[in-house]
């Protein structure tokens, strides 16, 4: 593995973790900004489902464009759009200000996360593709283990403002790495000009298309449970199990090492058991965990240290799943690339905001309908992987080395 690979990966990362530290940042200090602002539980998640949904809509924009400038101009667009966002953010005086900064941040996100993708295809497929797709997420896994640990640091010496202002350090230094270390990948002679009628075109192909439409569900419904997560997991640790912010912060990222810990060993599956097993073999452990927990938690079982253990094996299963369907959702369209990444990171990212809207009403402070919900995404992403991965007429057979 070369200095060239690595640094290709650790430029991407950086670039792909700026939409989730900016979720994951704040999580210490969202019962801190409810108070602030003078809104309930609900009102604070609404913050939440503005932003996966933009995050979702706005990469329909960022791929066709990415397809007809190049990868790295509208990274420099979306950086420039989340930084106006987070000063809204930071600037805020209630929740509906807030929720627009929220909005206008993800609308600047959605470049970064879908462009590297993008440029993972332009430069690998197959196997070689999902290992530097499973470096990219190595690094991103920094958000989500060190993200709500920054976030209470800052909350220690300030208040929840200030949070924003380091997100807007993070995309200046983002900037940076863009522009100096960063090669474009795709070539003038594959650009192609926006056209709306082919971009519609496109769009009904790839929705038309069951096995992309199936592979991107299953890693959407799966990405969705952890959104489910992170909208109520800082209540319910918080105000439901009296953890402080430090506290919930490290529980929090234990998740994060179940789940990027075992992506790493994803490349390695799929080279020697095919992608599509290593994916069948994720989204099945993922399941039946979430729904075991679901069965203790409904029983009555009521305890953080089951919770923390479930939800550190269900996300250790996941890790399997993410990566490998992403290579394979992209690896027969090489073409658009930018216009499967961006379609299909919409629809993952709107799984998520209507995942948490179905789930918003029924929360109650409890662990109960947090687990529920990411029992139901589970399903759901086993469900499809069943529908698409799996042949008619054939029983899922274990790891045996052939796909």
């Amino acid at each position: 593995m070369n200095v060239g690979f690595l640094r290709t990966a650790l430029v991407l990362g950086i670039l792909s973790c700026i939409g989730p530290f900016a979720i994951d940042l704040y999580l210490p200090a969202m019962p801190q900004i409810a108070s602030d602002l003078g809104t309930d539980i609900a009102g604070a998640q609404l913050t939440f489902t503005a932003y996966f949904v933009a995050f979702g809509v706005a990469q329909l924009i960022y791929g066709p464009l990415a397809d007809w400038i190049g990868r790295k101009p509208p990274i420099y667009i979306g950086l420039g759009v989340f930084i106006a966002g987070s000063l809204v953010c930071m600037v805020s005086p209630n929740i509906g200000w807030l929720t627009v900064g929220r909005f206008t941040q993800a609308l600047g996100a959605a470049a970064v996360m879908v462009i590297p993708r993008a440029i993972v295809r332009d430069l690998h497929t197959g196997v070689e593709a999902t290992r530097l797709m499973s470096l990219v997420m190595l690094v991103i896994s920094i958000s989500p283990m060190l993200a709500p640990l920054t976030g209470s640091a800052i909350l220690m010496v300030g208040e929840w403002h200030s949070i924003f202002l380091a997100l807007i350090a993070l995309a200046g230094v983002a900037l940076l790495l863009t522009k100096t270390q960063l090669p474009e990948t795709l070539h003038h002679h594959h650009r192609e000009k926006i056209n709306v009628r082919r971009l519609l075109s496109g769009c009904g192909n790839l929705l038309g298309n069951r096995r992309f439409v199936g592979l991107t569900l299953i890693g959407g419904f799966g990405l969705a449970s952890f959104f489910v997560f992170i909208a109520s997991a800082s209540f319910v640790y918080m105000e439901h199990y009296g953890l402080t912010t430090t506290g919930f912060s490290l529980v929090f990222a234990l998740n994060a090492i179940g789940f990027f810990g075992a992506s790493q060993f994803a490349p390695g599956f799929g080279a020697r058991f095919g992608l599509t097993k290593t994916a069948l073999f994720g989204v099945c452990g993922f399941a039946t965990a979430m729904l075991i927990l679901l069965a203790l938690v409904a029983s009555g079982f009521d305890d953080l240290e089951v919770l923390m253990v479930m939800f550190f094996i269900g996300n250790a299963c996941l890790g399997f799943v993410i990566a490998p369907t992403m290579v394979m959702a992209l690896d027969d369209h090489g073409d658009n690339a930018g216009l499967a990444s961006s379609l299909g990171g919409t629809l993952q990212m709107v799984s998520g905001g209507v995942m948490i809207f179905i789930s918003g009403p029924f929360f109650d402070g409890t662990a109960l309908p947090m687990v529920a919900a990411i029992a139901l995404c589970a399903t759901l992403s086993l469900i499809f992987a069943l529908i698409t991965l799996v042949p008619r007429g054939v029983t899922p057979l274990p790891l045996d080395g052939n796909e």
